[in-house]
């Protein structure tokens, strides 16, 4: 064999390495994506009644004990230093993950999440360092602007079922999310493309109140 063909079966060994990594990332983030339907399917419950949020944040942190073990094993499938070479891989599962996390927190308690309990309930470190398998930033932030798009729908729902106090606690809150992002220099095309839809979700909850306001339907204030 000439050292010429020994030099490229060499470089083939390492291509067969490489996708063998590859391919055992795409298996356990397969497992991950299943999992993150399955907690999208708990929460689309409260679009039924608001009698059913409690029972589905609970079940869905239940959930969510699976994904804390599904990382643990994703964290062990590569070098750690190697994070962003494989992260286009699952990044798409941890946006949608956010998203879950951030709409169960805004329905237990009414607050915008933190990247800090969005890292806890995935059961990874919140920041970026050497050797550590972290929460990207930007994974965060799309989680959140997912999660305007469904408190958008999730007003429209409400009024549907009679409750017209829940769609003013979600305009004011997405109007602060939306002052929030519009704080920030958006580089990333994905990010800034998906912020323009923040803005139609502001829209679509302003004109729910909007209408309640003409029918006056909108809640008034308890003195005390």
């Amino acid at each position: 064999m000439s050292k010429f063909s020994s030099l490229f079966l060499d470089f083939q060994k390492h291509l067969d390495k490489e996708q063998g990594v590859v391919d055992g990332i795409k298996a356990i983030v397969s497992d991950l994506d299943s999992t993150a339907r399955q907690i999208v399917i708990t929460l689309q419950v409260i679009h039924q009644g608001d009698h059913k949020k409690i029972e589905a944040c609970s079940s869905a942190r239940v959930q969510f004990e699976d994904v804390r073990k599904k990382f643990v094993t994703l964290a062990g499938s590569f070098p750690l230093c190697d994070f962003y070479r494989y992260h286009d891989i699952w990044k798409y599962s941890t946006q949608r993950l956010c998203y879950c996390a951030a709409l169960i927190v805004w329905l237990e308690v009414g607050i915008l999440i933190s990247r800090e309990t969005a890292a806890s309930i995935l059961g990874i470190a919140d920041k970026e360092s050497d050797g550590v398998f972290h929460l990207d930033i930007e994974d965060f932030l799309m989680g959140l602007l997912e999660l305007s798009s469904e408190l958008a729908r999730y007003a429209v729902n409400s009024v549907t079922h009679g409750d017209y106090s829940t769609p003013m606690q979600i305009s004011h809150f997405i109007s602060d999310l939306s002052a929030g992002f519009r704080l920030l220099n958006l580089k990333n095309d994905a990010l800034r493309r998906r912020f323009d839809v923040l803005k139609y979700d502001v829209k679509k909850i302003e004109e729910v109140v909007y209408d309640l306001s003409v029918r006056n339907l909108i809640p008034k204030p308890q003195s005390d």
